[in-house]
């Protein structure tokens, strides 16, 4: 526990959400189960192991010291443990304070609504920072961002997209299966006044090609899939189905960003399969994930990856 309680001792006061301690990524013998962030103002103890009623009393005791020296006597500490188990069980509890309802958190200038008391995801994944960033200064470097064409799938709560809109893309199509998801991402669009350009579809992708194709074709496509979802995505069976539509999707030089966060697969199961179903597409770069999102095995973390189509020929 020690580099968990050493980190909440270092901890700024959090203004943006962003991930503290990354106990996941295997740097921190005995703390590998456990991830601390931010969602201001709340701060979230997640754990993938039961923890010891002992350790959640030193966590919270270690968070009233740190809170008590970075806020003031206006704001009070908020925060809750999130277990979760093989199995998909999981449990949360309030420890201290409260939970905001609705919940609005920024990062980078954007907002974005957040769920932290119900289900296991909280509509903003934090590792995917970077990617997020990345899409921004693609849109701003763009001769006309005004007519860029986005295509979003798996699109969640819409963040790429309430990005690109924010940096100046003129479209933006989000396409995912939740209902749920894509209303929270309209919202998300609202609370940035970015609603204008930007469409949702609820709709199972791979029964969705010809919308999607009549959409196109686009300057810049995002595949943020699960990497596992039963009835939903499976990498290891559907990156393929989906990376072979790419070229005929994309404008000449038009990227695509591709995001897997499974840990038993690799770059190379990307890179492999990208040479194989769509090799008129160039790899251009891996994008480094956060900082604070270091692994001791960088190819068991989240890949990002970015492939351009070739310039229209000359000929």
């Amino acid at each position: 526990m020690q580099p968990l309680l050493d980190a909440i001792a270092a901890m700024p006061y959090p203004t943006d959400a962003r991930r503290i301690f990354h106990g996941r990524g295997g740097r921190h013998p005995g703390c590998e189960q456990l991830s601390l962030d931010a969602y201001p103002p709340v701060i979230v103890l997640t754990s993938f192991e039961p923890l010891a009623e002992q350790a959640v009393a030193a966590v919270d005791q270690a968070l009233r010291a740190r809170w008590a020296r970075i806020a003031s006597d206006a704001q009070p500490l908020n925060w809750l443990l999130q277990t979760r188990e093989v199995g998909g069980k999981f449990d949360i509890r309030i420890m201290a304070g409260t939970v905001p309802e609705p919940h609005v958190v920024t990062e980078n200038g954007a907002r974005y609504l957040v769920h932290l008391a119900r289900g296991q995801n909280h509509g903003l994944f934090l590792d995917m920072a970077a990617g997020r960033e990345w899409v921004r200064r693609q849109v701003q470097a763009h001769p006309r961002p005004a007519r860029m064409k986005v295509l979003n799938l798996f699109a969640y709560t819409c963040a790429f997209s309430v990005v690109a809109r924010l940096a100046g893309a003129g479209q933006v199509l989000n396409m995912d299966m939740s209902k749920g998801a894509l209303a929270i991402g309209q919202q998300n669009h609202q609370l940035n006044g970015v609603k204008n350009g930007a469409s949702f579809a609820a709709h199972d992708i791979f029964s969705s090609w010809g919308k999607i194709t009549r959409g196109g074709p686009y300057d810049l496509i995002i595949v943020d899939p699960p990497s596992y979802q039963k009835g939903s995505f499976v990498a290891t069976k559907d990156y393929a189905r989906l990376m072979r539509r790419l070229p005929d999707l994309l404008l000449p030089e038009g990227q695509v960003l591709l995001c897997l966060n499974a840990p038993e697969l690799d770059t190379r199961f990307l890179t492999a399969q990208m040479q194989e179903f769509a090799p008129e597409l160039q790899w251009v770069e891996r994008v480094a994930n956060p900082p604070v999102f270091a692994d001791v095995d960088e190819e068991r973390s989240l890949k990002v990856l970015v492939y351009r189509a070739p310039a229209l020929s000359q000929a």
